[in-house]
């Protein structure tokens, strides 16, 4: 069950233009994740805004796993990350220093940020990612053209977000599967930028389609939930502890014989002995490593 009836992701498809599409709204979840830090509004709304694109993204994609967004070192931004598993748990941090100015722009960092969108299958335990510059004041943008260049695939991507909540809508037009109307992803496109965040925030599901799109036959599926969760585990962390090498691993062990990783997205402690960080380092030494596709 989710946490809020206004945590949910819904697919639905125009079935007269031939575009499917993907609807997200975050409440109860982002709130969870902003209350984890004092952020900038600007930093803030780009957090939320990232969060509910990470669920837009994975809306079309069938796996095990999870997808995450990624970007480093833009401006006064040293990490805003943001992940949606395919079990509906959603998670998410930025990092900063100094001052971030309400009419901060992501496109305006020098050098140009990169974007990461990185999708983890635990089924096949394999990892795609594909990297996208950021080279407009629109985040959505960011998305729209790594479906574009990566996959060919026309797609318009709206987000908003404020305080309260984050929300997006994501359209793709498919080959082979549009109607003799050719216009018709030029007409959707004009009608889906018709809307306005108090609506893509506000609405249900259901009237937020038929005000935007009640000519193209809309049909909606049912709700997936969404929910604040972490995928934190003792051997995500003992794994952490091995990429940063025995050495500071060790380093990091206190008076009482235990070292302490506490989690910051949920703030779980996780304890080490130095018995602990022994098996640690034994067991990655003879474990084979994952392979990442770009």
């Amino acid at each position: 069950m989710s946490e809020s009836v206004n945590d949910f992701l819904h697919r639905f498809e125009l079935e007269r233009a031939g575009v499917r599409g993907v609807l997200v709204r975050l409440s109860r979840s982002w709130q969870q994740v902003r209350a984890r830090a004092d952020y900038p509004p600007a930093l803030a709304g780009l957090l939320g805004r990232t969060l509910a694109a990470s669920a837009l993204l994975t809306g079309n994609i069938k796996f095990d796993g999870a997808l995450s967004i990624q970007i480093k070192h833009a401006g006064p931004i040293d990490l805003l990350f943001a992940e949606c598993g395919s079990d509906g748990r959603v998670r998410g941090l930025a990092r900063w220093h100094g001052d971030i100015a309400d009419e901060f722009r992501l496109d305006a960092a020098q050098p140009a940020p990169l974007l990461a969108i990185t999708i983890d299958n635990r089924g096949s335990g394999q990892r795609y990612q594909g990297l996208v510059p950021v080279e407009d004041a629109r985040l959505a943008a960011a998305f729209e053209g790594y479906f574009e260049r990566s996959e060919q695939l026309p797609t318009r991507v709206v987000l908003a977000g404020d305080a309260q909540g984050s929300a997006g809508i994501m359209l793709q037009r498919l080959p082979g599967e549009g109607s003799n109307d050719t216009e018709a992803w030029h007409r959707v496109g004009h009608l889906l930028a018709s809307v306005n965040d108090g609506e893509l925030l506000g609405l249900a599901p259901e009237t937020l389609l038929y005000r935007l799109f009640h000519e193209e036959n809309v049909r909606l599926h049912d709700g997936k939930p969404l929910r604040f969760g972490c995928s934190c585990s003792r051997e995500r962390v003992a794994a952490m502890l091995h990429c940063i090498g025995r050495a500071e691993a060790e380093a990091a062990v206190r008076e009482d014989g235990f070292a302490e990783v506490t989690c910051e997205f949920c703030n779980t402690p996780y304890r080490f002995d130095r018995v602990d960080l022994e098996h640690v380092f034994h067991a990655a030494e003879s474990a084979p490593a994952a392979s990442t596709r770009h």
